[in-house]
C-alpha cells in the first residue's frame, strides 16, 4: 500500500496510505451450453513473417502478392495460432535486432499534424511521497458542477494508518460532505501543480471527496488531466 502526505484545511500535514480498489464485472459470458469462455493469446505473426522481412525477399510488391496466393510465405502452420502465456515488451532498432539502450525523445507536432520540435523525454518524478506534500487548495467545487466540467478517468482511497490520521481523515471527510463538494488539492505551496502519482507517470489534476456515516468515512481522490469545454 503506498503512502501519500496530504494537508487539511488548517494546512496541517499527515502521512496516510491510499489504494486503488478494482471491481469485478458481474456479468459473464457463457455458450449456449452454458459453458463459460475464457480470453487467451494467439500468435498472430512473428518477426520472419512481417510485411518489412516479405519485402526483402518480394521487392515487387505484384510478385509479393502473387506468392502469397500460391504458396502463403505469410504464413507458419507450426506457429501461427499458438497459444502464448505471459509476454514482454521489447524495443527494435531499424535492423530488427533488441535495443538495449533506448533514448525515448518527445515529439510535439501541431494542429495539422506537422512535427515542430523533438526533444528528449524527461520523467517528471512522483510529488505525493517523500518530502513533496499535496496542499489543500483551499478551492471548492460544488458536485454537480465538478462532474459536468471534468473527466475522472482514475479514483484512488485515501485510507488512516492510526488513530490520529483516521481523526484527520475523518475531519476531511466531513467538511466536505457536509458542503457536498470536491476540494482541489495538488503539489508546490498553493497547490496548483499537478500531481505525478509515479516517476514518470501522468500528470493530474485531484479532487477529494468525502462521505461520512457518523464514525465511518471514506476519502476518495479523483484524477484527471481532461476538462469538458462547450464547443464554440
Amino acid at each position: 500500500m503506498r503512502t501519500i502526505n496530504i494537508t487539511n484545511q488548517n494546512q496541517r500535514d499527515a502521512q496516510v496510505c491510499m489504494e486503488s480498489t478494482r471491481t469485478t464485472s458481474q456479468l459473464r459470458r457463457v455458450l449456449e451450453t452454458g459453458q463459460v469462455t475464457i480470453s487467451i493469446k494467439v500468435l498472430k505473426q512473428n518477426l520472419a513473417l512481417a510485411f518489412d522481412t516479405l519485402s526483402t525477399a518480394y521487392p515487387d510488391l505484384t510478385a509479393m502478392a502473387q506468392a502469397i496466393i500460391d504458396a502463403d510465405p505469410e504464413i507458419d502452420m507450426e506457429l501461427i495460432g499458438k497459444h502464448i502465456g505471459k509476454t514482454h515488451k521489447l524495443y527494435l532498432n531499424q535492423d530488427n535486432q533488441i535495443a538495449y539502450r533506448v533514448n525515448m525523445v518527445q515529439i510535439v507536432k501541431d494542429r495539422t499534424g506537422q512535427e515542430i520540435q523533438r526533444r528528449d523525454l524527461t520523467k517528471a518524478p512522483s510529488n505525493v511521497t517523500g518530502d513533496s506534500i499535496v496542499v489543500w487548495s483551499g478551492r471548492k467545487y460544488p458536485k454537480a458542477q465538478a462532474i459536468r466540467r471534468f473527466v475522472f478517468t482514475r479514483k484512488v482511497q485515501i485510507k488512516h494508518v492510526s488513530g490520529l490520521t483516521y481523526d484527520f481523515l475523518h475531519a476531511i471527510a466531513k467538511d466536505l460532505h457536509d458542503t457536498d463538494s470536491l476540494m482541489l488539492i495538488g503539489g508546490g505551496k498553493k497547490g496548483t501543480e499537478p500531481l505525478v502519482m509515479t516517476q514518470g507517470g501522468e500528470p493530474y489534476r485531484g479532487f477529494l471527496e468525502g462521505r461520512v456515516d457518523n464514525d465511518k468515512y471514506c476519502l476518495i481522490l479523483h484524477l484527471t488531466n481532461l476538462e469538458v469545454k462547450a464547443i464554440a
